[in-house]
């Protein structure tokens, strides 16, 4: 079974493609990578957790968030174009992601003092983050195209909160109490919202309009 791919304009990089090939050249399994990611979405959560207000810490929640998609976006490649696909890849390509979001939004809620329901709102974006995959899959699960649209797919998600966690630092080195983590929150649980509600949309118009 071919392995179900978000189109993404970053795969046809000169670097990823350098990067792809340099890692398949070494057999650096695309589910080892996939796992990797896991661990800098746990390091971007622990920075947000422990960042009190510190400026290196919402830097290094930054970076390790980039550093989560570009596993993201390599292990695919190297699946694909390196020939090192798995049976079990699409597993690896797609749990992880889910708890990777999970990690990173929970603790960004916990992570807020400016509002009083932080927690819940970190909760409630993780919650949304996996309904728009979930649907995303049930559309497959039914035999149509996986849609990737937003407004709040993962890269989205993951775009906002690492201009998030800058604008955070920003915040932060200015003497400020960092509000932007929540802000960013905010905006993912109704963009994420507004994804569901388009992914259904679609796959219930798509079904209702197949021939029987």
């Amino acid at each position: 079974m071919e392995m179900t791919r978000r189109p993404l304009k970053s795969r046809g990089n000169a670097l990823a493609v350098m990067a792809a090939q340099w890692l398949a050249r070494f057999r650096v399994r695309p589910n080892a990578i996939s796992l990797m990611s896991m661990l800098f979405a746990l390091g971007a959560g622990v920075c947000l957790l422990l960042g009190s207000g510190r400026v290196e810490y919402f830097l290094a929640a930054a970076a390790f968030i980039q550093l989560r998609l570009l596993c993201n976006l390599l292990d695919g490649m190297v699946a694909i174009e390196g020939g090192l696909k798995s049976k079990s890849g699409e597993i690896y390509n797609d749990l992880p992601d889910r708890l990777s979001d999970a990690v990173i939004l929970v603790l960004a809620g916990y992570s807020t003092s400016w509002l009083a329901w932080g927690r819940e709102l970190g909760w409630s974006a993780a919650l949304m983050a996996i309904m728009t995959a979930y649907v995303r899959v049930l559309g497959g699960a039914v035999g149509l195209p996986q849609d990737f649209r937003g407004p709040m797919a993962k890269p989205h998600r993951m775009a906002l909160l690492t201009v998030a966690c800058l604008a955070a630092a920003l915040e932060a080195g200015l003497g400020a109490q960092p509000r932007a983590i929540a802000v960013a929150l905010l905006v993912i649980v109704v963009g994420s919202g507004v994804t569901v509600a388009r992914r259904v949309s679609r796959i219930v118009h798509q079904l209702e309009s197949s021939p029987s």
